[in-house]
Parts: C-alpha cells; sequence; structure tokens
C-alpha cells in the first residue's frame, strides 16, 4: 500500500477491525517512512450484476438509480432513509443470493414491491402504479383489492 502522504511503498497495520457487518475490514496503517496514519478499506470485489431490461437491453446494475424509484414512492411518508437502505441492502443481498450474474427487471421490481408491501402500503401502491404501468382506475383498484384482501 502506497502512503497518501509520501508514496513509500512499506507500512505497517496498527489495527484492523470489520465494519459494515462483515462486508469489510477496516485497516489503520503507519507508513514506515514518515510515520503518518492513515485507514484503508479492504472489502471483498463483486462481479457486477446485469439488468436485464423489458426490451432486452442489459445495463449494469444501479444502486442509485433503484433508490430514485423507491424514494419517489416514498415521498412524504413517515419512511426514514435507513428503513430505505435496509430495503435496498435486502434487495442487493436477495440478488447476490441468487448467484445469477444477470437478472430481469422484473426479478428487482417484484423484490422492491415486496419490501414496500410490508413497509408502507401507499408507497407500494406508487410503485406498482409506475412499475405495472397502471392504465386506468380498474387496474388501479385491482392491485387496491388485491392489497386489502391479503390483509
Amino acid at each position: 500500500m502506497k502512503c497518501p502522504y509520501c508514496s513509500f511503498d512499506e507500512d505497517k497495520v496498527i489495527d484492523s477491525r470489520p465494519t459494515d457487518e462483515g462486508a469489510t475490514i477496516r485497516r489503520r496503517r503507519e507508513c514506515l517512512s514518515c510515520h503518518k496514519r492513515y485507514t484503508t478499506y479492504e472489502k471483498v470485489e463483486n462481479m457486477p450484476i446485469m439488468v436485464i431490461k423489458k426490451d432486452s437491453s442489459r445495463q449494469p446494475y444501479d444502486r442509485e438509480k433503484l433508490r430514485k424509484g423507491i424514494l419517489r414512492a416514498c415521498e412524504k411518508r413517515s419512511i426514514s432513509m435507513n428503513q430505505i437502505e435496509k430495503i435496498l441492502d435486502v434487495i442487493e443481498g436477495q440478488i447476490n443470493n441468487s448467484l445469477e450474474r444477470e437478472v430481469t427487471s422484473e426479478f428487482i421490481g417484484e423484490l422492491v414491491m415486496e419490501n414496500l408491501r410490508e413497509l408502507d402500503e401507499v408507497a407500494y401502491v406508487r410503485f406498482a402504479s409506475v412499475y405495472r404501468q397502471f392504465k386506468d382506475i380498474n387496474t388501479f383498484m385491482n392491485e387496491l383489492n388485491k392489497l386489502l384482501l391479503d390483509k
């Protein structure tokens, strides 16, 4: 590891501890030349996940894009950013556990709806209306009726 202060190539690790529930290791290092300390983080390199869109095109999975969609659905609801981040973590965990490097946008959409349904019914219906592209009030009412029947 190169020292960020003097670019010397050798250092010693002073402290190592897991962070992010063990997903990352934080290392405190000291340069053997200038004796300044700095922190590095080490994590497993994940293979990129490709999302297969409805038109069969493929694009890299983008957590930020998913976050924006969920935020839009949760707008003006009493849902914290922590809850949204937990949903994103759960969804990414399920995608990674599927062991597939390519997943459909439908699969991701269903995971989002599943998690939003448990968190907030209004956010769920908002997301579903965009995701399922409700064409008219009847389609919207059918989804609401399903929600009411499941209670």
